[in-house]
C-alpha cells in the first residue's frame, strides 16, 4: 500500500543574517516526518519545526530547490519567497577559478564533494590528525570512521581528497608518516582554526531569536544594536556637515570624506564580503594636509550605527579640532570615562598598566591599555564581541568620551538584524589545483 503524504506545508525563505543560507518552516498538522526527512537531508533545526540549510559551498538555493522539488513529489505544499527564488534563478560563477576547464555542473559536483568532507569533520565522521600550510593553503590528514586514511588540500568549497590509504593495517601510520615527510616544521596537531566561512555557517546554525510580540521595536544598549549601512552612515554624516566632501577611488575600492581644512580624513573600504570583525572604517588627523599623521580610528563591518556615528560627529566643526592639537588636551586620560561608566554601574578593572570597563550585563568592554590605546568591543551575546573600535595614541580625551557615552546610553532600536544580503564575491584564495590524480577537484568564486 502507498503511504500517505504527509498534510504539511513548508516555506522556504532565506536566512535573516546569512547572505545564502535558507530557512525552512513546517507548518501542522503532521510536521515531525517532514522535519525528520529535511534533518536527513543535511538541514539543522534551529527552532521548532524550523530548519535552516548552511553549507560552505554557497549553494544552498540550488540544494533547497532539489529539496523543494522532492518535497512537491512526495505531495507536499511548498512554498518559496520571491526573494528565495531570484537567488534560485540567479547565475553567478565563482571568480578566478582555479580549475577554469571545469563547466558550472563540475563545479558544484566537486564544491559538493567539499561539502562533505566538511560533514564528515563536523559530524566526528572523520577524525583530522594533523594539519599544515603548504605556502598556498591548508593541508591535513585525517581517517574515516570507516577506517580510511586520506590527505586534504585545500579549504572550504576547494578542500578535496588528494592521496588515499585504504582501510588496511597501517594505513593510519603510513598517511601520517608521508604527510610528515612531505610538511616537516609546517606540521600543526589537530585540524586547523576555522575559515571564516565555517564560523558564518557554525553562526547560521544557532537557534534563531523568537519573534518579537509586539511590533514596537525593542529597546537594546547600543553595543547590541544591528551594524550601521556603512555608505548610508557616511552619506547622512556628509549631508549634514557642509565643510565635509565625499569623492571615491576607482576602482571602487574605498570611499573617502575629507575636512575642507584637509587635516581630518575618513576612509571606508569596500571588502568582498567582509566578516563582522573586519575593519572598513579608518578615521585620521593629521598635523597639516601635508604633514604626519596625530590620530586614527579604525571599525569594524559590524559596528553598530550609533557608535560609527558618535566617532564621525566627534571630528566635527563645533570641536575645531582642525585647529587644535590632537595630543592638546586638560582631560585626564580617562577620568571622564570612568566617571560616566560608573554612572551607569559599568564595572571598573584596573592593573597597574591597564584599565577596562565591562557593562552590566557583560556583553561590551572599554580597555585603555599601558600604551594609551583604546579598544570598545561588543554584540549581542556575553564574551563573543562581532564589533570593535580602536583608537591609537594621542586621541582626544573628549573623543573617547562621546564614545563611552554612546556605549553606556540605552537606546530605541529594532533588536533584530538586519535583513539579508545578496550573495556577493568570494574570492578564492590563492592555490595550486590538487595533484594529478586526486579523487576530487573543485573551487569558486563568487
Amino acid at each position: 500500500m502507498t503511504p500517505t503524504a504527509p498534510h504539511a506545508r513548508v516555506r522556504l525563505d532565506t536566512h535573516p543574517t546569512h547572505a545564502s543560507a535558507v530557512i525552512a518552516t513546517v507548518t501542522a498538522p503532521d510536521t515531525a516526518q517532514v522535519v525528520a526527512s529535511l534533518e536527513a537531508d543535511a538541514w539543522h533545526t534551529v527552532a521548532e519545526n524550523t530548519l535552516v540549510l548552511v553549507r560552505i559551498d554557497r549553494e544552498e538555493p540550488y540544494w533547497a530547490q532539489k529539496a523543494a522539488d522532492r518535497l512537491a513529489a512526495e505531495g507536499i505544499t511548498v512554498d518559496i519567497t520571491p526573494r528565495l527564488q531570484e537567488a534560485i534563478d540567479e547565475e553567478w560563477t565563482w571568480a578566478n577559478y582555479p580549475m577554469h576547464w571545469c563547466t558550472r555542473e563540475e563545479v558544484r559536483e566537486v564544491s559538493d564533494q567539499a561539502q562533505q568532507i566538511y560533514d564528515a569533520i563536523r559530524h566526528g565522521r572523520l577524525q583530522i590528525h594533523v594539519h599544515a600550510h603548504d605556502g598556498h593553503t591548508t593541508v591535513a590528514v585525517g581517517t574515516y570512521t570507516t577506517g580510511e586514511s586520506a590527505h586534504f588540500h585545500g579549504e572550504d568549497h576547494l578542500r578535496v581528497e588528494n592521496y588515499t590509504y585504504g582501510c588496511g593495517p597501517g594505513a593510519e601510520t603510513e598517511a601520517l608518516t608521508d604527510f610528515l615527510r612531505f610538511h616537516g616544521d609546517a606540521v600543526r596537531p589537530g585540524p586547523a582554526p576555522l575559515t571564516q566561512t565555517e564560523r558564518e555557517a557554525d553562526h547560521a546554525r544557532e537557534p534563531l531569536p523568537p519573534p518579537p510580540t509586539t511590533t514596537r521595536p525593542l529597546s537594546v544598549p547600543v553595543y547590541a544594536a544591528a551594524p550601521a549601512n556603512p555608505e548610508a552612515v557616511l552619506d547622512r554624516f556628509v549631508t549634514k556637515h557642509r565643510e565635509w566632501k565625499k569623492h571615491h577611488q576607482r576602482p571602487t575600492e574605498a570611499t573617502y570624506a575629507h575636512h575642507e581644512s584637509l587635516t581630518l580624513r575618513v576612509e571606508l573600504h569596500h571588502a568582498h564580503d567582509p566578516g563582522p570583525r573586519d575593519e572598513i572604517w579608518t578615521l585620521a588627523s593629521y598635523e597639516s594636509p601635508v604633514g604626519e599623521r596625530l590620530w586614527h580610528a579604525t571599525a569594524t563591518v559590524g559596528t553598530p550605527d550609533g557608535v560609527i556615528a558618535a566617532l564621525l560627529d566627534s571630528l566635527t566643526d563645533e570641536h575645531d579640532w582642525h585647529s587644535t592639537p590632537w595630543a592638546a588636551s586638560a582631560t585626564p586620560a580617562d577620568r571622564k570615562p570612568a566617571q560616566l561608566l560608573a554612572d551607569y554601574s559599568w564595572k571598573e578593572t584596573r592593573t597597574a598598566t591597564d584599565a577596562v570597563w565591562t557593562s552590566p550585563d557583560g556583553r561590551c568592554r572599554l580597555q585603555r591599555d599601558h600604551t594609551g590605546t583604546w579598544e570598545a568591543t561588543g554584540g549581542r551575546e556575553a564574551h563573543r564581541p562581532t564589533w570593535s573600535v580602536r583608537l591609537s595614541q594621542h586621541a582626544p580625551p573628549e573623543i573617547i568620551q562621546q564614545v563611552a557615552f554612546e556605549l553606556a546610553e540605552e537606546l530605541d532600536r529594532p533588536s533584530a538584524p538586519p535583513g539579508p544580503r545578496p550573495p556577493t564575491a568570494h574570492p578564492p584564495p590563492a592555490t595550486a589545483p590538487p595533484a594529478v590524480g586526486s579523487t576530487s577537484t573543485a573551487s569558486r568564486s563568487r
